[in-house]
């Protein structure tokens, strides 16, 4: 009784620090709100984050989100760092897309090597990685390490990051290396910022202010202790959320489309209360019962989206404490969920955009900006909508254990089966 006494007291003092720890952000992040929503502009123009601004968003602590307590960080728990990149993108996306890019590089950084663990946070926690997941070059094995040769693009926050990465394909000369009989060997370099060069490429219709440049290694040597595998390795950190990386990035997304969502729903409500009244309109929008009907379904449309979310990332969650997360019906269930979300999304966001009329087209318009920016978002190869595929097989196989797990030694009595496990063995080419 005293060890789970004991137990149930850790827990109830880890939720405690986590839930006063995503007040504090979200406290900070709405004093950031007017400062933001000036800048949005700027942004755009710069296409990038500027470097105060990282820096503000550095000393709130939105980069040391996932960083491993160890190592000086918050390692918040998922539902609430989906929390916080909402709100981030609720107020403008290009920086909602930083944050989110920069707390989810940890999470990758877990999978190297403890000693370079700490190597990359040596000076503190407050570290931005930057990278792509793209396996787009090679690394050469040679005598002395790997040499490393490539280009990656959409490297989002690739200007103000201290370390960057990019998955390479393994080779010997070349020929690619596998693990025995395995697909080709994939692994992520990760170097410092100094090795790299960035080409300026990102010339986008949206999300422009996320600078998601090229990022260029030529002739770079890395060893061993430089690489991470997610596909055979695992993570040398203990915490929970550096279980399974490629299960919570959609997720991710998903937070932050409905953040861009609940911004846009903000813009039309914002213009009815104003006392509009669009031209060749009987009466001003707010009293207008096409307007309130269209906006009631619009508002059901990103409540459903947010309660989706919300509950998948709660699953995720526990799956994660109970060491359960690496599964592939989680891994189709979690994507689906972020593209639904993505997906329904941006159906908000354009709805609103026709909701507010001729006024919604000028540059200085936040709901121009953020239809652009959803779309783009929604094109990440991450919440794509050819993964529902994976969603219905996990569904068809789900349909068929449960089919299959009503049959009892029982059933057959009268044909002579009297084998369960038989009977299954039997049935699988019609369930297939």
């Amino acid at each position: 009784m005293k060890n789970s006494g004991r137990h149930f007291n850790i827990c109830w003092w880890a939720m405690c620090t986590t839930s006063r720890s995503v007040e504090r952000l979200l406290a900070d992040i709405r004093d950031l709100v007017p400062i933001i929503t000036l800048r949005a502009a700027e942004i755009e123009q710069a296409r990038q984050i500027p470097l105060d601004l990282v820096n503000a968003l550095r000393s709130v602590g939105i980069f040391r989100m996932f960083v491993a307590k160890s190592h000086g960080g918050l390692e918040l728990d998922l539902p609430a760092g989906l929390q916080v990149i909402a709100a981030l993108s609720r107020i403008e996306a290009s920086v909602g897309w930083a944050a989110m890019i920069g707390c989810i590089a940890p999470m990758f950084a877990a999978w190297l090597p403890r000693q370079s663990v700490d190597r990359v946070y040596r000076d503190g926690p407050d570290v931005v990685l930057a990278g792509s997941s793209i396996p787009a070059s090679r690394a050469e094995a040679v005598m002395d390490g790997f040499r490393v040769n490539g280009r990656w693009p959409f490297t989002s926050g690739c200007q103000y990051a201290d370390w960057m990465f990019g998955f390479c394909a393994m080779t010997e000369g070349s020929i690619p290396l596998a693990d025995q009989i395995g697909p080709p060997r994939v692994r992520a370099v990760v170097l410092s910022v100094r090795e790299w060069q960035i080409e300026d490429t990102w010339h986008a219709i949206g999300l422009k202010g996320t600078g998601s440049h090229d990022i260029v290694l030529k002739d770079a040597t890395a060893s061993e202790a430089d690489l991470l595998d997610l596909e055979t390795g695992a993570p040398c950190l203990p915490g929970p959320i550096y279980q399974s990386v490629p299960h919570l990035l959609p997720l991710f997304h998903g937070a932050f489309a409905v953040g861009v969502a609940e911004g846009a729903l903000d813009d039309p409500v914002m213009l009815a209360e104003s006392g509009r009244q669009q031209f060749k309109a009987s009466v001003p929008m707010r009293d207008s019962e096409i307007f309130q009907f269209e906006l009631g379904q619009i508002s059901a449309d990103a409540r459903a989206a947010c309660a989706l979310l919300e509950t998948q990332g709660a699953s995720h969650w526990r799956h994660a404490l109970a060491r359960t997360l690496r599964d592939d019906t989680l891994f189709a269930q979690g994507t689906q969920t972020g593209t639904w979300a993505s997906t329904t999304c941006v159906r908000v966001v354009d709805a609103c955009f026709t909701l507010a009329g001729g006024g919604a087209v000028y540059e200085n318009s936040s709901l121009q900006r953020r239809l652009r920016d959803v779309h783009t978002g929604a094109q990440h190869a991450t919440v794509q909508r050819r993964h529902y595929g994976a969603a219905g097989v996990a569904a068809l196989a789900q349909f068929r254990d449960r089919e299959l797990s009503r049959l009892d030694d029982h059933t057959f009595q009268d044909i002579g089966l009297t084998s369960s496990a038989l009977l299954r063995e039997t049935m699988k080419p019609f369930w297939r």
